[in-house]
């Protein structure tokens, strides 16, 4: 029992007493304990690891569903481009999810700080009931968070939510010029040859990394990934986003019950441009199939020199696509030992569809990452500064592929061999690879 000899001291001792009460039974109460923390506590200092007290279960996946599952989580980004944001990419449906929160995990105390999220779904869903969404949420003042959490309420037990790291938050130098992004890789790949001759000429041009969203390939294929990646050219990072959604090999919707369109694609490009927005000088977004052909320049370096400078503050090129179809061939570099290997043979098709009448022919890009808020396949969405169309003189997208225009006759294709000017050292670094990869031990 207290005794109290004024009342002055007793009301200062009841209050110690009540509020010591509160601290140890919120310390013992996660919920309370969270919503003291974001409404007493002051948001903590700056911290370098995540350590044991930024609690959650550490996501595992590429890909991670929320527990409504029509949330799907792929990474969270620091963005300070206009304001201290963290910006998570990932997959919602466009109607069904209404609010989000994210969870700052403020370091070295661990303390909790809870941030309504911006929900902001792209524009080019093509009328599938899921697309590519930014979750925006500013960060807490004082605090640069190493980790994430995301979830539908503000309250809640946070040792059942998935954490994440948040990417980009330290600034680094380039370590790289160029980075492709190829997303996304399905339907048990299996264009082996073309595939080498496209990541060959890729390297000729000047690419340093070449980024792969895999959702499945033939075996065969994952021998020639395999390659590259001990090589360290390639990295390939796992899409399986079948496992979550009903997935479209069509890049628009037809009311056939599927969730999103062409594996995701759109969701896979935007990722990649933050995973790549503080180590890439550039990022080329284009399918594995399809080649950016200087005309005037030797490399992509060289180009890229001269069109930034004829085109100040620009950070989106966009490159015209023309179609060299498969169905049409000549007999020049008919290579009896590539004839084993499963895919296309590039050099052997150097005709091109003419341009279609009242049609536009869809573009491909090289873009300053820093520069893009949202892209879609074929533009830019939302970026800080221009964009530009380049002209077909300076550069065109080979594209060998099934026709667009398969009644027309051959003398009606335009025969262009502007590849042929690379066939020397192409023929020699493809059959490097094939001798280590598909042809290895034959003679």
């Amino acid at each position: 029992m207290i005794h109290c000899g004024k009342k002055n001291t007793c009301a200062v001792v009841a209050f110690i007493f009540i509020f010591v009460s509160i601290l140890f039974y919120s310390w013992n109460n996660p919920q309370i304990q969270n919503s003291i923390t974001r409404k007493i506590f002051p948001p903590a200092t700056t911290s370098t690891s995540a350590g044991p007290l930024c609690k959650g279960k550490p996501a595992q996946n590429v890909i991670t569903a929320l527990k409504d599952n029509k949330t799907f989580i792929i990474s969270p980004y620091f963005d300070n481009r206009e304001s201290k944001v963290t910006r998570v990419i990932g997959i919602v449906h466009h109607e069904d999810v209404k609010q989000l929160h994210c969870w700052f995990c403020c370091q070295p105390d661990g303390k909790i700080y809870v941030s309504k999220a911006e929900i902001d779904v792209h524009s080019d869903r093509f009328g599938f009931p899921y697309g590519a969404a930014d979750i925006v949420c500013l960060e807490p003042r004082n605090c640069d968070p190493t980790h994430v959490l995301i979830h539908q309420s503000p309250h809640g037990n946070i040792d059942q939510l998935p954490r994440f790291e948040i990417k980009n938050r330290k600034a680094e130098t380039f370590s790289v010029d160029f980075t492709v992004c190829i997303s996304t890789m399905f339907g048990n790949y299996n264009n082996i040859l073309q595939f080498i001759q496209s990541m060959e000429m890729y390297k000729i041009l000047g690419v340093d990394k070449v980024v792969i969203y895999k959702n499945n390939c033939s075996h065969l294929m994952e021998k020639v990934l395999k390659f590259y990646m001990e090589e360290g050219i390639v990295e390939v990072i796992r899409w399986p986003i079948n496992s979550y959604l009903k997935v479209s090999s069509k890049w628009h919707f037809t009311q056939d019950g599927t969730h999103i369109g062409y594996y995701g694609q759109i969701t896979a490009l935007n990722d990649c441009v933050y995973r790549n927005m503080q180590r890439s000088k550039f990022v080329v977004l284009n399918d594995a199939d399809e080649i950016i052909l200087p005309l005037k320049h030797p490399d992509w370096k060289t180009m890229m020199s001269s069109l930034q400078e004829q085109n100040p503050g620009t950070g989106i090129f966009l490159f015209e696509n023309h179609i060299f179809p498969k169905t049409v061939s000549t007999d020049m570099f008919n290579i009896s030992s590539w004839n084993t290997v499963p895919g296309v043979n590039i050099l052997q098709h150097v005709h091109r569809e003419p341009d279609r009448k009242d049609i536009i022919n869809p573009r491909k890009m090289i873009v300053d990452p820093r520069k893009v808020i949202q892209t879609s396949v074929h533009s830019v969405l939302r970026a800080y500064g221009n964009s530009v169309n380049v002209p077909m003189d300076v550069a065109l997208i080979y594209h060998c592929r099934v026709p667009l225009q398969g009644n027309l006759p051959r003398e009606s294709l335009i025969r262009d061999t502007t590849l042929w000017r690379y066939n020397s050292s192409l023929i020699m670094n493809v059959n490097k690879v094939l001798h280590e990869t598909i042809l290895q031990g034959q003679k």
